[in-house]
């Protein structure tokens, strides 16, 4: 056959290939193991269990910062809070044109933000849909009654697939502040009425490492933290633990049904085969482990997130793979710019992951990474800290008192032996990488 003639039966074919849509669904306070499929034997999570089946979930995805708005920050720009100066809940100083969804509306996509921001002022002009909602359960719902916001976030989500322009690429980011509670309300965690009977007639597992607060830091295990502060709110008697987990896996189990339905809205369009589907969350959560609740401190159940991916560019016989490299926050921005075939900005420290995914055999990856949380307030509320993280090794040092940590992840994965007086000769070495990690993200 003659080569050009070829060449003119391919170009349709080109032609027609879509961009990607892209649809980011990020919940709120939410634990790598918070889902039926990492092996939770209580959490029910059917969607995101399916979610992981169909696509690649990965095992071991961080955080940079474990703080709702530094996180999301993160999330944006690609870049460490030291970078990206969000510092607690402001907004960051990377112009909003080296952001994931500023580079993709500049490039042609309809572009939406549903729910949760916390990174200072929320600029609706930024996006083709906004639609913002605060951090209370439940919220006005435009007619003088109440909706609880995960059905408030479910609904603006559905309202932004079924209206948008149909002949455009999408990119919406779905911010379900759910499951974080409700800060100020003696309830703390408050579900959907729907859910209120969910996980009744079951005992949750008392945490593991829950008497481990003795042997936090000084500067964390005292009674004026604010982690401490908040497990004596939700987790100080057998009777408050049970409470709580129910309540808070409860409104998981409501944000894994919105899911569903935002999911099922896709195949209902006929979307599935030309949408990148990401699931995670802005940061990991303490639920009494070490006597603390929330967030902000380098250990595991703070810094580990869950992280499903759906590509329909993942070969079949690969879906349903987990992956258990280091990827992190920092790594969602450039992953889903290159899925739209935009080009990466120099600005943003983190890397495209897919790789890991759709080549084999897969490439080289990072090792370890530095870790970084300003004070907030002040050290006895929530003090600083900085760490190296790596899959065999965890350095944490505290900047406030120049306490140190080192653990050995492989031969301890709680955390809970201090080697820092005893690996004398593995010490001065990895202090010289955590150096290293702490200058790179700066």
């Amino acid at each position: 056959m003659d080569v050009k003639f070829l060449a003119l039966l391919l170009v349709p074919c080109i032609a027609a290939a879509k961009p990607l849509n892209i649809l980011f669904l990020c919940a709120d306070d939410w634990r790598h193991d918070t889902l039926g499929c990492a092996g939770n034997p209580v959490v029910k999570t059917p969607h995101l269990d399916t979610l992981a089946k169909e696509g690649t979930r990965f095992t071991h995805a961080c955080v940079t910062t474990s703080i709702c708005g530094v996180s999301r920050a993160s999330l944006l720009t690609g870049q460490w809070m030291s970078r990206h100066g969000n510092r607690g809940f402001d907004a960051f100083t990377t112009p909003w044109g080296k952001t994931w969804p500023g580079i993709l509306r500049e490039a042609g996509w309809w572009s939406g933000h549903v729910g949760k921001w916390h990174c200072g002022k929320f600029e609706p002009s930024r996006f083709d849909f906004a639609r913002l909602t605060g951090g209370n359960h439940f919220q006005k719902d435009g007619s003088g009654g109440r909706i609880h916001v995960t059905d408030l976030n479910e609904r603006d989500a559905l309202a932004f697939l079924r209206d948008r322009p149909k002949n455009k690429p999408f990119c919406l980011a779905v911010n379900f502040p759910a499951p974080h509670a409700e800060d100020n309300n003696p309830d703390q965690y408050l579900p959907q009425p729907e859910f209120a009977s969910l996980y009744e007639e079951v005992t949750i597992p008392a945490p593991a490492g829950a008497n481990g607060f003795s042997r936090l830091p000084p500067v964390v295990g005292n009674e004026a933290n604010e982690g401490r502060r908040r497990w004596h709110l939700r987790f100080d008697t057998p009777e408050k633990y049970q409470r709580s987990m129910k309540n808070y896996y409860r409104l998981v189990t409501g944000v894994d049904a919105a899911c569903g339905k935002i999911l099922a809205e896709l195949t209902a369009q006929g979307l599935e085969g030309e949408t990148l589907v990401v699931f995670t969350t802005d940061n990991g959560y303490f639920l009494g482990e070490r006597g603390l609740a929330d967030k902000w401190y380098p250990y595991e159940e703070s810094i580990r997130v869950p992280l499903i991916v759906r590509d329909p560019r993942l070969p079949a016989n690969r879906r349903g793979e987990t992956n258990d490299a280091l990827v992190l926050n920092v790594d969602l921005a450039p992953t889903l710019l290159a899925a739209a075939g935009q080009a990466i900005p120099e600005t943003m420290q983190g890397r495209d992951f897919s790789s890991l995914y759709l080549n084999e055999p897969a490439p080289a990856w990072r090792k370890d990474f530095y870790y970084e949380h300003a004070v907030i307030r002040s050290a006895d509320f929530i003090p600083a800290s900085e760490a190296l993280v790596s899959r065999e090794w965890k350095y944490i040092l505290w900047p406030d008192s120049g306490f140190e940590e080192l653990f050995n992840l492989r031969n301890d994965p709680g955390e809970t032996k201090n080697l820092i007086s005893t690996q004398t000769t593995t010490l001065p070495t990895i202090r010289e990488r955590f150096e290293v990690l702490k200058r790179e993200a700066r």
